[in-house]
């Protein structure tokens, strides 16, 4: 299937030649950690391992390291301490660039022991760069390929998983032709806690799209499927009838309730630089 899904704002990002939501690279990173890891240090030989099983644990002294990320993608590079260190130094004004070529880049952050208490949650709107609040903001956003004017848009927010429940920082994605609430389909909502979960958002926002040109927007086979207001108008008639009065009690149509109660209500008010109320609170 020949497709492509065109980022609506931001980073160009570049995908395998036979999945479409399957990302491989991007052309611009930005580097929010950095650091050295060295013998002693807890969980040391553990985050090394990585290293060991492909030939490249050559530098007994320990690693400088840095770790790149974009809104679908990640990576870490792994270098001298020494390189790094200097790296730090000549970065103070935030232009100095580092030679990728004197160590060893690998796809994605690394997990599992050691590297789980070494890497701190992040986000990729943080507040210090100008963004809302930590982890509250747009991460990405795709044209409709099949819904003029319409995107799947990936953002970080504040939500609960239960009505009256502990706020949580998490992300999901929404699209604006079919306006389904990823709280109600269960998978697509996710704990945010770094560029793991931010790739797979966007990751499942591309399979979004994919699925809608493949098989069109309100197909039985298609994630893109409109309700077209009938639960709402089903909720209306019940209200009515319980409560004898003539009004609707919600908006009779998807798009004007979720303006006003669901996900478009929160990527407005982010698209405004407004931090919006917790999800579901």
């Amino acid at each position: 299937m020949s497709i492509t899904i065109t980022n609506t704002y931001g980073n160009a990002h570049h995908v395998s030649d036979t999945n479409p939501a399957h990302v491989t690279s991007c052309d611009y990173y930005r580097l929010p950690l950095v650091g050295t890891i060295a013998p002693g240090n807890p969980g040391y030989e553990d985050m090394v391992d990585m290293l060991k099983e492909n030939g490249h644990d050559t530098r007994p002294e320990g690693y400088g390291l840095i770790f790149l990320e974009s809104e679908e993608f990640s990576a870490t590079y792994f270098g001298s301490i020494e390189q790094i260190e200097q790296y730090k130094r000549d970065n103070a004004d935030g232009t100095a660039t580092f030679d990728a070529s004197q160590g060893v880049m690998y796809a994605q952050w690394p997990h599992g022991k050691g590297w789980d208490d070494f890497l701190p949650r992040t986000f990729w709107n943080v507040q210090a760069r100008g963004g809302i609040a930590d982890g509250v903001g747009l991460v990405t956003a795709f044209a409709h390929t099949e819904a003029p004017g319409a995107e799947v848009v990936v953002f970080e927010f504040e939500g609960t998983w239960s009505c009256g429940g502990t706020a949580q920082q998490l992300v999901t994605y929404h699209c604006t032709a079919c306006h389904l609430d990823t709280f109600h389909d269960c998978g697509h909502v996710h704990e945010n806690t770094g560029p793991s979960s931010r790739r797979w958002a966007a990751r499942q926002a591309r399979q979004h799209i994919i699925s809608a040109h493949r098989h069109g927007v309100g197909d039985k086979s298609s994630a893109c499927r409109p309700n077209n207001g009938v639960m709402l108008r089903a909720v209306n008639a019940a209200a009515r009838d319980m409560w004898g009065t003539t009004g609707n009690a919600l908006p009779d149509t998807d798009d004007a309730y979720c303006a006003t109660k669901g996900p478009c209500s929160l990527i407005r008010e982010l698209r405004a630089g407004v931090r919006p109320p917790v999800y579901r609170a």
